[in-house]
């Protein structure tokens, strides 16, 4: 293959993770970002291909598809996310791509017409997927469960660094967090030699489904700590998120409903589709916890 392969969303940990990947593997990458950075800066010194432009501008997305065959479609929770899939699909279609691997979401195999989410991201991932399944577009959909990165990593970190606490509201619920990195190592390949996925849906789960509490004995044996498990009111949790400032009120509103979704146990999924696709098993929860050692722990 001597074209580049188009990886969108390549600022955040999946698309970044992608791009580190297909690098190891010797494939050309060109890589879409809203801005250089020094996390592009740092893919441009390795060979990759930095494209800047906004997925919503149909010209940006023109010019960053142009010359490419495979194009990875990854975006951070936005309203706009529909209208950034349609953009990219339209030119992906224009220019005849032997592939479009889509990152979606896990709860969209449990939506429909009369059933959905009060999760507006949910909402338009699932529609997205019905827009790319009428395009003709040889199309693959990537199925994560939550990211152990964002509820017990981003979200945890300093309750377990200050009170040896995760504080989360979960209730009795089961989940298996699966890290970005799995994510990435599975679309990465796909990406690399799509022919025999084309058409297929993969959804990615971590090593267990596990409460909470099973979860909590995970990060004490990682970090040789006791940690324990601290299942917070969900209002008071959701409006201390909002008060923070760190989130736009769809994020909030998003992570709000995966939170209640988790409470009620529609997270308690389990697939081998990371090992079946990768070859390797995704991680569990102590090795997660075990390689951000660092951050859990408290300054001295």
């Amino acid at each position: 293959m001597t074209n580049p392969i188009l990886v969108t969303g390549a600022a955040g940990a999946v698309g970044y993770a992608v791009c580190d990947h297909l690098v190891k593997r010797g494939c050309k990458v060109r890589a879409m970002v809203r801005k250089a950075d020094e996390r592009s800066a740092r893919l441009a010194e390795r060979g990759v291909e930095i494209a800047v432009g906004d997925l919503l501008d149909l010209h940006a997305a023109h010019r960053a598809i142009e010359g490419c065959d495979r194009v990875y479609f990854g975006m951070s929770v936005s309203p706009s996310y529909l209208e950034a899939t349609f953009n990219l699909a339209a030119v992906a279609k224009h220019h005849k791509v032997d592939a479009f691997v889509n990152i979606s979401q896990m709860t969209v195999s449990q939506m429909g017409i009369t059933s959905t989410t009060d999760s507006p991201q949910q909402k338009l991932h699932w529609l997205a997927e019905q827009a790319l399944n009428w395009s003709g577009l040889p199309v693959v959909h990537i199925r994560p469960t939550a990211f152990l990165d964002t509820f017990f990593l981003r979200l945890s970190m300093q309750s377990i660094r200050q009170h040896q606490q995760i504080r989360l509201p979960f209730g009795d619920g089961k989940i298996s967090p699966i890290a970005s990195e799995d994510v990435a190592r599975v679309i990465a390949t796909v990406l690399e030699a799509p022919a025999d996925y084309i058409g297929k849906i993969y959804e990615l789960t971590g090593l267990h489904s596990q409460n909470m509490d099973d979860i909590a004995e995970e990060f004490s044996r990682a970090l040789g700590q006791t940690i324990t498990y601290v299942d917070v009111p969900w209002e008071p949790w959701r409006k201390t998120l909002e008060d923070s400032g760190m989130l736009t009120p769809h994020v909030l509103a998003h992570l709000a409903t995966m939170a209640l979704l988790i409470q009620q146990n529609r997270y308690d999924r389990l697939t081998q589709d990371v090992e079946r696709v990768s070859k390797t098993p995704p991680l569990g929860v102590r090795e997660f916890v075990h390689q951000h050692a660092q951050a859990y722990r408290a300054e001295t």
